[in-house]
C-alpha cells in the first residue's frame, strides 16, 4: 500500500480521476488562497512603519495601537461570520458555482475599498473595506468546501477538499513574504503598505474568472430536480457515459439519499431548521462540527496568524527578524499542508491526525510556555538567542509542522463529510460561522491576553490542545472512504473509534450481494426469453 493508494469504496473506472475534477478543485480553491492570504498580510502590514505614520498610529498609546490592530483584524472577522450565516440561503438558492461568483464579486468591492484608505480619509474606509472583504471570505470558506466534496469521488474526496486548505497556506505564506520583502526593498511611503492590500484583488480576479466556466454540483442539480443538467455535468466530471454502471451506481445512491431526505426531513428551504429542532442525531453532529472548529482555534493558530510579530517577539527574537521568521512560519505551513494533502488526509485518516496532533501540540505549547517564564526574555532583551531561545523557536516550528497537516485543515474536511446533501448547506453555515466566532474572540483579544498573560497564554493553549485529543478520540469516527449518502450510518456504529472499518464491512457485502442480484437478474432474463408467463411461472 503506497502513500498515493487509494482506499475505493467501489471499483472506480481510472477516468473518474481525470484532469476535470482536479481543475474545478484548483479554481475552486482560489477562493481559499484569497482567504489565507488576506488573514495573512494584514498582520505584518500594519505593524511597518510607512502604515502607522500614516494614520499616525506610531504617536499613539500602546492601549490605542493595540485598539486599532484588533479593529481591523476583528472587524474582517466579524463580516466573515455573517458571510458564512447568509451563504445558507445563497447557496440554496442560487447553487454552489454562482455562490463562488458572489464571493468573489463582495471580496473584491471590499479589496477596491481598502485602496482609497490614506491620510486625509482616515481609516474609516478601510475599516469598511475590511468587512465587505470579510463577508466575501465568509461566502467562500462555507460553500468551497461543499462544492468540493460534493464533485469528488470517495478515495480522493479528502485531498480534493485539502486543496481548499492548500490555497489558504499558499495564500498565507505569500502574504507574508510580500510583506517582508517591501519592508526591506522599498521606501517607508504610502506604496510600501498599499502594494500587500493591492494584492488582494488577484486571487479573488481569478476566482470570479473560474467562476464563469466551473461547472455547477450535480448533487445540487438533482436536490432541484434538474436532472438532464446535473447528468450532463457528472458525466463530463467523471469523463464517463451516461449508461455506464458507475454513473448508474452513483446516481442510484444519490436518489436514494434524496428520496431518504424526503422521507424524513423532507426537500426544501426551511425543513432543515426544522430537522435541526427535532432530530437530535444531526444537531449532535452539528455541535461536534462546531466544537472542531472550538478546538481548532483553541490551539492558538489564529492568534499567531495575525499577531505574529507579538508571538515572535514574546519568544525574543529581535524586531529586525520578526518577519523574517514571520516568512519561514509561512513556508513551513505551505509545506507541511502539501504533505498533508497528498500523503496524509486519505492515508492516515482524519481521525488519527486530530490525535496526533491534539497530543503534539501541547508538547510543544508547554515547552514554549516554560522557555519564556524562566527566561523572559522581553524584560532580558539581547541582540541574538540563546541556546534556549533556539530550543523555544524549534519547538514553535515543530507545533507548526505537526498542526498544519492535523487541526488546521482537517476539521473543514470533516465538515465537509458529516452531513447529508439536504442538510448539508445549513450545517456548513453554522460550522463555518462558528469558525469565524471563534476566530474573532481569539483575534479581539490576543494582544490583551498577552499584555496580562504572558508566557500563561502559550499554557493556555496547551492545555486546551491536550484537551482536544480525547474530545477527537471518544467522539469524532473516521470519515475517510464512506460515501456522502451513507455518513448517517457511520454515527450508528459503536464504539466511535471502530465505526468506520465495521461500516465499510458492511457496504462490502451490500455492494457484493447487489452485484450478485444483478447477475442473477440478467441470467433469469437471458433465460427466460421468449417464453410464455406460464412457463416462466413454472
Amino acid at each position: 500500500m503506497g502513500v498515493l493508494t487509494l482506499h475505493e469504496d467501489r471499483p472506480t473506472p481510472k477516468s473518474v480521476y481525470n484532469w476535470r475534477v482536479y481543475a474545478l478543485a484548483a479554481i475552486a480553491s482560489c477562493g481559499s488562497n484569497m482567504i489565507g492570504y488576506t488573514s495573512a498580510f494584514i498582520g505584518t502590514t500594519i505593524t511597518l512603519s510607512s502604515f502607522q505614520k500614516e494614520f499616525g498610529i506610531d504617536k499613539m498609546s500602546s492601549a490605542q495601537q493595540d485598539l486599532i490592530s484588533e479593529n481591523i483584524v476583528s472587524l474582517f472577522i466579524a463580516g466573515a461570520f455573517f458571510g458564512a450565516l447568509g451563504t445558507y440561503a445563497l447557496g440554496h438558492f442560487v447553487g454552489r458555482k454562482w455562490c463562488l461568483a458572489v464571493a468573489s464579486a463582495i471580496f473584491t468591492l471590499g479589496s477596491g475599498l481598502q485602496l482609497g484608505a490614506n491620510s486625509s480619509r482616515g481609516l474609516g474606509i478601510l475599516y469598511g473595506g475590511r468587512v465587505l472583504s470579510g463577508l466575501g471570505t465568509g461566502v467562500a470558506s462555507n460553500i468551497i468546501p461543499i462544492y468540493l466534496s460534493e464533485l469528488a469521488p470517495p478515495a480522493i474526496r479528502g485531498r480534493l477538499v485539502g486543496l481548499y486548505e492548500l490555497g489558504w497556506q499558499i495564500g498565507g505564506m505569500l502574504g507574508f513574504w510580500i510583506n517582508y520583502g517591501v519592508e526591506q526593498h522599498m521606501p517607508q511611503d504610502h506604496e510600501q503598505w498599499i502594494i500587500p492590500f493591492a494584492i488582494q484583488l488577484i486571487p479573488s480576479g481569478l476566482l470570479f474568472a473560474g467562476a464563469l466556466w466551473i461547472k455547477e454540483s450535480p448533487r445540487w442539480l438533482f436536490l432541484k430536480d434538474r436532472r438532464r443538467q446535473a447528468m450532463e455535468n457528472l458525466c463530463w466530471i467523471r469523463q464517463l457515459d451516461a449508461d455506464d454502471i458507475y454513473i448508474s451506481e452513483e446516481v442510484a445512491a444519490i436518489d436514494q439519499a434524496l428520496e431518504y431526505q424526503r422521507s424524513s426531513i423532507g426537500i426544501g428551504f426551511w425543513k432543515p431548521f426544522q430537522a435541526l429542532a427535532s432530530n437530535k442525531s444531526v444537531m449532535y453532529r452539528l455541535v461536534l462540527g462546531c466544537m472542531l472548529f472550538f478546538w481548532q482555534n483553541g490551539s492558538g493558530i489564529n492568534a499567531i496568524n495575525y499577531y505574529s510579530p507579538t508571538i515572535f517577539k514574546s519568544i525574543g527574537v529581535d524586531s529586525n527578524t520578526v518577519n523574517l521568521m514571520t516568512g519561514i512560519f509561512g513556508v513551513v505551513k505551505a509545506i507541511m499542508t502539501f504533505v498533508w494533502l497528498l500523503f496524509l488526509v486519505d492515508q492516515f485518516g482524519r481521525r488519527n491526525l486530530l490525535l496526533v496532533g491534539g497530543i503534539t501540540g501541547s508538547i510543544c505549547m508547554w515547552v514554549i510556555g516554560a522557555y519564556i517564564c524562566v527566561v523572559k526574555p522581553e524584560d532580558n532583551p539581547s541582540s541574538h538567542l540563546d541556546g534556549g531561545g533556539i530550543a523555544a523557536i524549534f519547538f514553535f516550528y515543530l507545533w507548526t509542522a505537526v498542526y498544519t497537516p492535523t487541526w488546521n485543515g482537517t476539521p473543514w474536511v470533516i465538515n465537509s463529510e458529516f452531513f447529508d446533501p439536504n442538510f448539508r448547506s445549513l450545517a456548513q453555515a453554522a460550522t463555518t460561522a462558528s469558525n469565524w466566532l471563534f476566530n474573532f474572540l481569539i483575534s479581539r483579544f490576543t494582544e490583551q491576553m498577552f499584555e496580562a498573560m504572558h508566557y500563561g497564554v502559550y499554557f493556555f493553549f496547551a492545555s486546551l490542545s491536550f484537551l482536544a485529543f480525547f474530545f477527537a478520540f471518544f467522539l469524532i469516527p473516521e470519515t475517510s472512504g464512506i460515501p456522502l449518502e451513507k455518513v448517517d450510518r457511520l454515527f450508528e456504529q459503536k464504539p466511535i473509534w471502530r465505526a468506520n472499518k465495521m461500516l465499510k464491512e458492511q457496504l462490502a457485502a451490500e455492494e457484493e450481494q447487489f452485484r450478485y442480484d444483478v447477475k442473477e437478474s440478467a441470467y433469469h432474463q437471458e433465460n427466460t426469453a421468449g417464453t410464455s408467463d406460464e412457463e416462466q411461472q413454472k
